[in-house]
């Protein structure tokens, strides 16, 4: 995600880095080159090129500019989704923390907590690692023993298998008697929740929205874009390759912005930043941990935190 301050008017027109100009330059070049030679043509040829109304592109561009506005809300609930589910990611885990010092009773309770509070961390690197096709045993290696490692590679669903891990440890505290059965369900509902915002982000991550809904927009888009300079040529003349790029700038832009959004959970610039939360999310279970040495927040590089 681009984390800078607002731009001043006179950086607005420079700015580089997080604009979405990188990702469409090659198409706003294209066009703008096809408009240039029907506008070189038209000139050559005079009263002989044809003079076509402008009423149609104007109708088509009005209809494709609500359809683009359409799907770019539609990507930005996804988008908007996603980050509330990782804010309540984080929510959770505190609550979670906060609450497993109902098991610090004695030493062995206190060692349990410590356990839960791993996983825990465990499960929120792992969760970020599915959700951006990171090998996710891997991811959360450095919070598992040998034997949980293994038993959570065997599984299919490495954040479920480690919430999974979270129970056993939270029944295990309830059948020798450290947990009651109002605090081990209080503890275990926390577990349901973090069930519950998995499966809302892997919902967001595997569904994407039609795929033939996006692409009648990418070749509305694109075709508008070729065409418009026919219809423009006569009223604008030499200005036509100038006004095509615009519009090309901007639908193409609204378009390639939307594709970002649909997939928050990847690593694009407008994408969420989930391993800075999940470093929030590590720093703060370590603190509940005792733990002395933290690592440190994460930091944008060049603008750009992920």
């Amino acid at each position: 995600m681009i984390v800078r301050p607002r731009p001043r008017l006179r950086e607005l027109f420079f700015i580089w880095k997080g604009s979405i100009i990188p990702l469409i330059l090659p198409q706003v070049i294209f066009v703008t080159v096809v408009a240039a030679i029907v506008t070189l043509i038209a000139a050559l040829t005079g009263p002989r090129f044809p003079d076509f109304a402008t009423g149609p592109f104007t109708f088509l561009g009005l209809s494709l500019s609500l359809f683009l506005g359409f799907r770019n809300n539609a990507c930005y609930d996804r988008w908007w989704e996603a980050r509330k589910h990782y804010g309540n990611l984080l929510v959770v885990m505190r609550s979670l923390a906060r609450d497993s010092q109902l098991l610090d009773g004695d030493a062995a309770g206190r060692a349990q907590r410590q356990d839960v509070l791993r996983l825990c961390t465990a499960f929120a690197k792992a969760l970020t690692a599915r959700l951006r096709d990171r090998p996710v045993a891997a991811a959360a290696n450095a919070e598992l023993s040998a034997d949980e490692l293994a038993r959570v590679s065997a599984s299919r669903n490495v954040p479920d298998g480690i919430l999974r891990l979270v129970t056993g440890q939270l029944l295990d505290a309830h059948r020798h008697g450290r947990l009651d059965s109002i605090t081990y369900t209080a503890l275990a509902e926390h577990v349901n929740q973090l069930t519950a915002i998995q499966g809302a982000c892997e919902r967001i991550r595997y569904t994407a929205l039609p795929f033939a809904y996006t692409l009648l927009l990418h070749r509305t888009a694109h075709l508008y874009c070729v065409l418009l300079p026919i219809g423009m040529v006569h009223s604008l003349g030499w200005a036509t390759p100038l006004m095509t790029a615009l519009v090309a700038y901007t639908f193409f832009g609204l378009d390639a912005l939307g594709d970002e959004l649909e997939e928050p959970f990847g690593t694009a610039q407008n994408d969420l930043p989930l391993d800075a939360i999940t470093r929030i999310i590590e720093i703060d279970l370590g603190e509940y941990r005792g733990l002395e040495k933290l690592p440190e927040p994460l930091q944008a590089q060049d603008f750009l935190l992920l």
